[in-house]
């Protein structure tokens, strides 16, 4: 335990000559925890509409006054004629026309039925389908509403109704802060202590102190504990950080145990150094491990539930994602932030971690190369 201990020291005195070390710490992901939710929000609103208005009636006129003031839709253009609105779809300065003919509300008055057209701009998909939604949803509603206003009073108790009373679970405001903070803190986390932990034996053999160390009768597995630990306490550190900003700036505090985060945490940090730890086995420049861990990185962002559900992906994806220790930390946060889970909850999160993480931490300990 004495070389141990004299491995950590030499550590620890390493980490706080870096002159960017506490910016590393707690400067980036402050700023990135502040900026990122903010910039990486699904919620879409301001989608930008055509009204073309043939009938120029009091219903189409409120028909218009209700799709702008519901907060979704901006209005870039109401006109009579269809070539402009078609330009401005060209243009990619309207999303969504929506064509009210001629005679709207008198064929809608003496046949109880009308037809209105939308064209939606689909290059995006994800925002053609939710603003078709939007916009249809509201038509419904003033649908229902007109048709509520023209009945005979006295067949007014006679229509059958239904009121559906809805009810929002853990996130009743549907707040989009909520559900991106916890993942976006998994996600500063592992790219902070991964490439430190990629680039900390890389940067031993750039300036040579490793052949020093080689020589020594330091075990292996002494080595990789001495490179692990204080980049596990650097972990702990961040993940305070964050959610201390999460608390500050976005009022999140979690509804679960926050021992059970730290327990979560310190299981997938052993996991995440290992692996962080390996790859600067494989590599001999910090230019080699920068671009595999960024590689990693992205692919870990992309396939771990932080911007796109897993449920969501094909059945092969979905099967790649449980080899991800940041897809389960993920999980495990959102479940304990926001539904307030319990240790029994996230017991097969742990369990598939911890085993994740000692393959990767004996595959890098077997991996080293000791010569002496």
């Amino acid at each position: 335990m004495g070389a141990l201990r004299y491995l950590l020291q030499k550590e620890f005195r390493q980490l706080f000559r870096d002159k960017g070390f506490i910016g590393r710490l707690f400067i980036a992901p402050a700023i990135q925890l502040i900026l990122l939710p903010m910039a990486a929000n699904y919620t879409i609103k301001n989608i930008n509409i055509a009204v073309v208005d043939h009938d120029h009636s009091a219903v189409s006129k409120k028909l218009t006054d209700k799709i702008i003031s519901s907060g979704y839709f901006k209005l870039t253009a109401y006109t009579d004629f269809n070539s402009k609105a078609d330009k401005l779809i060209e243009n990619d300065k309207a999303d969504i026309v929506l064509e009210i003919p001629d005679k709207f509300e008198k064929n809608l008055i003496r046949e109880d039925n009308q037809k209105i057209a939308i064209e939606v701009n689909a290059i995006n998909g994800v925002k053609a389908s939710v603003g078709f939604g939007y916009l249809s949803g509201i038509i419904n509603d003033y649908n229902k509403t007109i048709r509520m206003e023209w009945i005979e009073p006295s067949r007014t108790n006679e229509l059958p109704t239904i009121d559906v009373i809805s009810s929002f679970w853990y996130n009743p405001a549907l707040t989009y802060y909520i559900y991106m903070v916890p993942a976006i803190l998994v996600s500063l986390v592992t790219s902070i202590a991964g490439l430190s932990a990629a680039f900390n034996i890389v940067k031993e053999k750039e300036i040579g102190t490793i052949e020093q160390i080689n020589v020594t009768p330091i075990k292996k597995y002494q080595f990789i504990l001495g490179k692990l630990i204080p980049f596990l306490v650097m972990g702990f550190v961040v993940f305070t950080v964050g959610l201390l900003i999460s608390w500050i700036i976005y009022g999140i505090v979690p509804m679960g145990h926050i021992l059970l985060l730290y327990l979560f945490l310190e299981v997938f940090l052993i996991a995440i150094l290992g692996f962080g730890l390996l790859i600067s086995t494989y590599c001999e420049t910090q230019q080699q491990a920068n671009s595999l861990m960024f590689l990693f990185m992205m692919v870990f962002n992309m396939m771990s539930g932080l911007y796109t559900p897993i449920d969501s992906m094909p059945g092969w994806a979905q099967l790649i994602t449980h080899l991800f220790p940041i897809s389960y930390f993920i999980d495990v946060m959102r479940m304990i932030v926001i539904k307030g889970s319990g240790l029994q909850d996230i017991l097969h999160h742990i369990w598939a971690v911890l085993l994740i993480g000692i393959v990767l931490n004996t595959w890098a300990i077997l991996n080293y190369r000791k010569t002496t």
